[in-house]
This record gives structure tokens, C-alpha cells and sequence, in this order.
């Protein structure tokens, strides 16, 4: 089973001006979400915010965090950026 992953607007803009070697590590996360699911405990500093909200780190200074929905198979990442400005 495959997951629904969407990304939006402003974090896919986010995501443009990462250094590549994170951009490619967001990429490596959206492939994970896409088959693993929303529960990424492998990630560095994985948690669940609440009942459909997560995030990890992605190094040191960047953050992913997205939520699930898991009576549609879907996932929206709804935040990539710096981990000071992080919505959590």
C-alpha cells in the first residue's frame, strides 16, 4: 500500500532554497512517507505532535513536519524549513 503524498505550496518553495544535500534528504523523506506511511521512526529526532501531526529533523537546522490521514492514505507536508521558525 502507497500513501497519497502531497507538499505544499510554501514548503515546496521552502525546500528550493535548502542546500542541496538537504533537498536531497527531503526527497529521501518523501519517498519513506510515500511507502512507509506517517510513523518514521527511523528519522532523526521523529516524533508525533498529536494524533495526525509529525515531524522529524532532517539535519541538524532543517525540519519536515506533515500530517496524516489514514482513512484516505494521505499525507500533506505542510512544513520544510529552518527548525527555529518551525510550527511546532
Amino acid at each position: 500500500m502507497t500513501w497519497q503524498v502531497t507538499v505544499k505550496r510554501k514548503a515546496d518553495k521552502n525546500s528550493r532554497l535548502m542546500p542541496p544535500k538537504v533537498r536531497a534528504l527531503f526527497a529521501e523523506l518523501l519517498l519513506d512517507l510515500k511507502y512507509k506511511g506517517a510513523e518514521q521512526p527511523e528519522w532523526p529526532n521523529y516524533s508525533k505532535l498529536n494524533k495526525t501531526k509529525y515531524h522529524c529533523h532532517l539535519n541538524h537546522h532543517y525540519v519536515a513536519c506533515w500530517t496524516a490521514t489514514e482513512e484516505t492514505i494521505t499525507i500533506e507536508v505542510y512544513y520544510v524549513g529552518s527548525r527555529e521558525s518551525a510550527p511546532y
